[in-house]
């Protein structure tokens, strides 16, 4: 059987387009909402920069919003902002596709087998609260200052929330949907991929989203074993040398970087759902 009988749609039915519509509404906010999101940011840089004029902050400690937009500038002229951001970028994206691969793998087999759950969750769980910096010593040990470890850090740490919503939202599906599926003779792994997963996607991308977002919290420790490029390594860096703009500038591109990427990646998934939605209805 090639095609998914109407009774197998993962979402129940709706008018035309509004299931499409409240989905973007939950997965990106309306532009208005987004341009409100930009007032908190900017009171907060303009209260900065009033702080610093006043003298209320100590420069040496807490630079200005000038001095650190200054500092930002001379990194970018000299090059080495472009080689710290690829860097960063690099290990962050290659870091949350191995996670989000091997979290959709175990997520999707863990939410349909009640056995393989039993088996594999409660060991998952246990490593899922190891602390990210207890991890460096151990991934120092075993892989030394190279790629590899790094990059295993960053996945391990994209890998939980992907896991965990996959794997909840597998087991949410509806059991009718389920025995319809049966009905039609889908099994084992073709029930899984055909009605399981497409019902569990909302789900699955919500956690590629915290994924994402704990790829770039986990890139700091990783650039602190041992790397000579990157963002955590600027911002390491501006510490230890006294360099206090250009921690901060570390600091508010990692914000920026991971605002951008989960900008586009929510976008990305608002379309995928108007997507699946406007094939469920075709079917």
């Amino acid at each position: 059987m090639t095609a998914v009988a109407p009774s197998l749609r993962p979402f129940p039915a709706s008018p035309p387009g509004k299931r499409g519509e409240e989905r973007a509404r939950v997965v990106r906010p309306p532009r208005e909402e987004r341009w409100r999101g930009l007032v908190v940011p900017a009171l907060l840089l303009l209260g900065w920069e009033a702080a610093a004029r006043s003298r209320l902050l100590d420069p040496s400690l807490f630079p200005s919003p000038e001095a650190v937009w200054a500092e930002g500038a001379r990194l970018a002229a000299s090059g080495e902002l472009r080689d710290h951001l690829a860097a960063t970028f690099s290990r962050v994206l290659s870091g949350f596709a191995l996670g989000a691969a091997a979290a959709t793998l175990l997520g999707s087999l863990a939410g349909f087998s009640r056995s393989l759950r039993a088996f594999l969750d409660p060991t998952l769980q246990a490593v899922r609260n190891v602390p990210s910096m207890a991890w460096v010593p151990l991934f120092l040990l075993w892989f030394g200052i190279a790629e590899t470890g790094k990059l295993a850090l960053i996945a391990l740490g994209a890998f939980f929330p992907i896991y965990l919503n996959l794997m909840e939202g597998v087991r949410a599906v509806d059991r009718k949907l389920v025995e319809a599926g049966r009905t039609h003779g889908f099994s084992g792994l073709a029930l899984l991929r055909s009605v399981h997963v497409p019902a569990a996607l909302p789900a699955y991308l919500v956690g590629l989203r915290q994924g994402l977002a704990l790829a770039w919290m986990f890139v700091v420790a990783a650039e602190i074993m041992g790397a000579s490029r990157g963002l955590g390594f600027l911002l390491i860096d501006g510490e230890t040398t006294g360099r206090p703009a250009t921690l901060l500038a570390s600091f508010l591109l990692f914000a920026a970087c991971g605002k951008g990427t989960d900008a586009l990646l929510a976008r990305a998934s608002t379309r995928l759902l108007r997507w699946q939605d406007t094939h469920s209805e075709k079917r």
